[in-house]
């Protein structure tokens, strides 16, 4: 244990941990900084100077708070605590001086620019800038850099701070950005005019201080203060990250980050970020009827009662759960289909989880547990396209210097791994490997679903739990869809998968399942938010609500229940998902025993206790599972596409340029290029 300092902040007496910066030591005390290139999550820079402070008895000039550390501070003449003022003449005029120099270049914007309101350089300006410029010479002006698609650049407003460099180069693991020149022909550019190539480089637009990185697909839409803001979960992947979604009206105009140290920390990946324009494209807004081949409008009675029709005269009822389905919805359909006799399957990916065994479909490792983790090993899966912002935690700790390895294809992660083979013989090289490397030591095995697509997906758990075992390693299981453990919680699965589920099955309730192939015969019941693939195949549609448009309880993938608010209402007739179940079961003659949201959660709480622990991770309890011989051949990456793996994703006109542009730089160049 760290033995604490004592520490003397604007007649504030406290105690701190000698390592940390003094600008953290005043944020502990409660005394905030002005900086514009601090970043708690970034390597420190030290070149802004705007974080100066007065180290009492130290030089006679201010001293940059971000890069000086507690124990680099001189106790008094008699051994007294050190004394720090972040308030004093000095430290005022001081501050001042740096604004005018930042502002010297800096282009009056602020009546055009999109970081009007949320700008961290307009708020310093007001405390620390003056009303006038001593400087008569012409302004400097700067090229604008073209990163892509996603951000855009007004290089003229940048003050050098480079927290995009350090971001991109620590973060997402890309080497395009950097800074050249010195003095006034600093400037950040990217290399060779290269656009940026990450899943994560939307998280520059929030970390850039001024308006010279923006989001170029929200730009000129809306300002701030016009925006209403709401908390939520993201569902673009099974990290659960936390988002705030910004609504104009009732059009969702963007998606924020939000802070949570457990799960994302403070970054979003860009499919998460920039999917909202596929929020309002390819909508079901009204009931459709299908007639004579082709689908028709209807009214909801009409559409309610045709479903009830097709329910009632069936022999066995399938319902399917997809991945954007909350935990209410899944649960109300799991009510309404076994009442009829029937059977819900929640992995149409075709992965074989172990039904009942939550140690088998979730793991034991939590996410924030991968910071202080020594040995990593990734078993079919490709966490840079499953779940970015968890990849980013693994290179956090490669940084640190974790060692990784990887049973799978080969795949750019952004960090360096041992590669033990692509499919099963790497696992068979486990059986006799010496764990003593790894023993004691905190190491974390993270299952992918491309590891469990096949028949011996069992048999692969099982090898791996073994290790685990052995090991004294713990276990993560990286799902890629939002809705899967939460549909596994409440036992939306099928003995003998979604064939088993789907075999002899008159009529097929699609609860959102559009990365499956239903085949001819059944009558399909599509509930779900966007014309895709599930319902160019059904013969009623019932329009439900997207993840924005409703309150839905989501399990992310180290099993933490997290609550999804509403950001706005669903378009037209559309409604909420658990209320068209509720209102189906009326029609059918046997209506579900709840009313209402609350009395529905009671009763999945009351029947699966763990969701009632909202924002916690559950300890799972180790369930040994059978074990059998492995196959061969290689494992396959659950996720082709990365911008393309969701109906509202493919709904969206940015993803589809995002996914061709992808494709382009994977194609091998030819000599003339």
């Amino acid at each position: 244990m760290t033995e604490l300092r004592k520490i003397i902040i604007d007649d504030q007496e406290i105690e701190v941990d000698p390592a940390m910066t003094l600008i953290q030591a005043c944020e502990q005390a409660g005394i905030e900084i002005p900086r514009f290139c601090y970043h708690e999550r970034l390597s420190i820079a030290g070149n802004c100077r705007m974080c100066l402070v007065e180290v009492v008895g130290g030089p006679p000039k201010p001293a940059a708070s971000c890069a000086m550390q507690v124990r680099d501070l001189r106790p008094g003449p008699e051994g007294q605590p050190p004394v720090v003022k972040t308030n004093s003449p000095m430290v005022k005029k001081a501050r001042e001086g740096v604004m005018e120099f930042l502002l010297i270049n800096h282009p009056l914007d602020c009546p055009i620019c999109d970081q009007g309101g949320e700008c961290d350089l307009q708020d310093q300006a007001m405390a620390y800038g003056v009303d006038f410029s001593r400087f008569r010479e012409p302004k400097r002006a700067v090229d604008d850099l073209d990163l892509g698609p996603l951000v855009e650049t007004h290089m003229t407003r940048c003050i050098s701070c480079t927290r995009c460099v350090r971001f991109t180069t620590e973060v997402a693991g890309i080497s395009q950005m950097g800074q050249t020149g010195r003095g006034e022909d600093a400037e950040i550019t990217a290399y060779l005019g290269e656009t940026l190539d990450s899943n994560l480089q939307g998280n520059i637009i929030d970390l850039c201080p001024v308006g010279a990185l923006t989001s170029k697909p929200y730009a000129f839409t809306a300002r701030p203060w016009e925006l209403t803001k709401t908390e939520s979960i993201d569902v673009m992947d099974a990290l659960g990250s936390n988002i705030r979604v910004d609504a104009k009206g009732r059009e969702v105009m963007r998606f924020l980050p939000r802070n949570h140290d457990g799960v994302n920390e403070e970054w979003i990946s860009d499919k998460t970020r920039f999917v909202w324009d596929g929020l309002r494209r390819q909508r079901l807004d009204k009931p459709y009827i299908r007639e004579d081949g082709k689908l028709r409008p209807a009214s909801w009675p009409e559409a309610l009662g045709k479903a009830a029709e097709a329910i009632n005269g069936a022999s066995k009822v399938a319902g399917l759960v997809g991945d954007l389905a909350p935990v209410e919805a899944a649960y109300a359909l799991k009510d309404l289909v076994e009442a009829q006799g029937g059977q819900v399957e929640c992995r149409t990916d075709g992965a074989k989880l172990p039904a009942g065994n939550r140690f088998g479909y979730v793991g034991n490792a939590t996410i924030e547990e991968i910071d202080t983790a020594t040995h990593f090993m990734l078993i079919g899966c490709n966490p840079r396209d499953e779940a970015p912002v968890l990849n980013a935690r693994i290179r956090k700790a490669w940084l640190a210097g974790a060692r990784i390895g990887l049973v799978g294809p080969h795949a750019d992660l952004t960090y360096d791994y041992y590669h033990y083979g692509a499919g099963r013989d790497g696992l068979r090289a486990w059986d006799d490997a010496n764990v003593d490397d790894v023993q004691d030591k905190p190491t974390i095995l993270i299952v992918g679903q491309g590891a469990l697509m096949d028949d011996d997906a069992e048999a692969v758990l099982a090898h791996v739990h073994a290790f685990a075992e052995r090991s004294k390693s713990k276990v993560l299981v990286l799902h890629t869809a939002a809705s899967r453990v939460g549909a596994m919680d409440i036992g939306a699965v099928t003995e003998g998968g979604i064939a088993a589920a789907l075999g002899g099955a008159d009529v097929v309730y699609n609860l959102g399942a559009d990365e499956i192939e239903i085949a001819d015969g059944p009558v399909v019941i599509y509930q779900g938010s966007h014309g895709d693939r599930g319902a160019h195949r059904a013969d009623v549609i019932l329009p439900g609500a997207a993840y924005t448009e409703e309150q839905g309880l989501f399990v992310n993938t180290e099993g933490r229940p997290q609550l999804a608010l509403r950001a706005g209402f669903p378009p037209g007739e559309a409604k909420e998902n658990w209320a068209i179940l509720r209102a189906l079961s009326a029609e059918i003659g046997a209506a579900l025993p709840y009313d209402t949201l609350a009395q529905l959660r009671q009763k999945i709480v009351a029947d699966i206790p763990v969701m009632g622990k909202i924002d916690q991770v559950a300890e799972n309890e180790w369930q040994p599972l059978p074990t059998g011989p492995l196959g061969e051949g290689e494992f396959r990456y659950a996720i082709a596409d990365f911008y393309l793996t969701n109906p509202i994703a493919r709904a969206s006109a940015l993803m589809a340029e995002l996914s061709a542009n992808a494709r382009a730089r994977a194609e091998t160049k030819i000599a003339a290029e």
